[in-house]
């Protein structure tokens, strides 16, 4: 009895031992796979970590609007007298219809409406105090300008009816833009934001002056005269530079007939462009002067595009034409401006010797000496105008 209890004792130890060492075998099994399971794992991310990462592709998104420019219209009593085609109506194609066909095209197109366009009920006057039939405007805007400069010399011409006149009329042309000439001062502060082709600009209108009259004392806002103002000018391009992509400035500006930038015009320039102008467009002088890059190719500036529309003679009736490209790229959020493709040509106010027939030609369309004699002379007597500051600025590009 005993003894068979011994032997189960024993039989019952060796199962213990066996059992015990199944389990440290089972354990050591386990603890080899997990240590060669964790040294595949290490080499695993070794091996992806030294694998060259793919980068993402950046996103870049290019986005243009091209911009046409021509220079005064200036409209001396003869002009709407030869385009009057019964009472209070006028017919201006004869005058507009090649230069309109060049602008049309263009995202936006800019001119300088010197002439107030107060309407027939003021009277339609010429030199020295201008008003003009509002059918100008309407021809205008039906070739598609539509960037409208109104500060200038001659704001004041027809007093405040005259400003109220003309603001009222180009309320009414909605896809018109403007600048120069105000109903209130919170209008004249304002930065208005506008926007073609995904690109979004400010512009402003400024000029030196109105020929010695002054707005009403209650009301000093109307025209925005940098005369005894150029921080308000420079403040205001500055705070538009914060919120658009581009800003553009007109500038009425220089001395008269004077074919050349003055120094102070020159000055006005450099602090424009240091402001945050990206086109400078001049007018007054009445004659095309010159067009410079500033601050590294970064502002373009026209010192003066001359004469649109006018009666006036000899170095007057020649005038220019000027286009850019204004585009933007925004790669993975970061936006860079260039203004490019920037071209100028030249243009005659042509009219008979009775100041009849007005008609504004390119010198690139005309084969003969009908509108100029010695044409190709004359043309070539005045390219050099535009390059005197910066030799590479295209002529005849058109």
């Amino acid at each position: 009895m005993a003894e068979r209890k011994k032997r189960r004792l024993r039989k019952s130890s060796v199962v213990l031992i066996i059992v015990m060492a199944m389990a440290l075998g089972a354990l050591g099994a386990f603890l080899y796979c997990q240590q060669f399971a964790k040294a595949d794992q290490e080499t695993a991310a070794e091996t992806a970590s030294s694998q060259p990462t793919e980068e993402a592709t950046p996103v870049t998104t290019v986005s243009n609007a091209s911009m046409f420019m021509v220079g005064d219209a200036l409209l001396h009593d003869v002009i709407p007298y030869d385009a009057a085609t019964g009472a209070g109506t006028y017919d201006f194609t004869k005058e507009l219809h090649r230069i309109g066909a060049i602008a049309e095209p263009y995202d936006l197109q800019y001119y300088n409406q010197e002439t107030i366009l107060g309407g027939d009920e003021l009277g339609i006057h010429g030199y020295p105090q201008f008003n003009g039939p509002q059918a100008w405007g309407d021809a205008m805007v039906n070739y598609g300008f539509n960037l409208v400069s109104l500060a200038n010399n001659h704001s004041l011409d027809m007093g405040t009816v005259g400003v109220a006149n003309s603001l009222n009329y180009w309320k009414t042309k909605t896809n018109v833009v403007t600048s120069g000439v105000y109903t209130s001062q919170a209008e004249r502060e304002a930065i208005p934001i506008h926007e073609v082709n995904g690109i979004t600009y400010a512009y402003f209108s400024w000029t030196y002056g109105m020929n010695g009259l002054e707005p009403p004392t209650d009301e000093p806002y109307m025209v925005a005269c940098y005369d005894g103002h150029e921080e308000e000018m420079l403040n205001q391009i500055k705070a538009a530079k914060q919120q658009a992509d581009v800003v553009i400035v007109a500038m009425h500006w220089g001395t008269e007939y004077v074919m050349a930038a003055t120094e102070e015009q020159q000055r006005l320039a450099q602090e424009v462009a240091d402001a945050g102008a990206d086109i400078i467009i001049g007018n007054h002088p009445h004659v095309i002067g010159p067009v410079q890059w500033l601050n590294n190719h970064k502002t373009i500036c026209f010192y003066a595009l001359g004469n649109l529309c006018a009666a006036q003679f000899d170095d007057c009736r020649i005038e220019m034409m000027a286009a850019l490209n204004i585009q933007k790229t925004v790669t993975d959020g970061k936006k860079t401006i260039e203004i490019k493709d920037v071209k100028t040509d030249l243009m005659y106010q042509y009219c008979t010797d009775n100041c009849h027939n007005y008609e504004i030609i390119p010198f690139a369309q005309m084969t003969d000496d009908t509108y100029v004699a010695n044409h190709e002379a004359v043309y070539e007597q005045y390219k050099p105008i535009v390059t005197q500051l910066d030799p590479t600025i295209p002529v005849g590009a058109f």
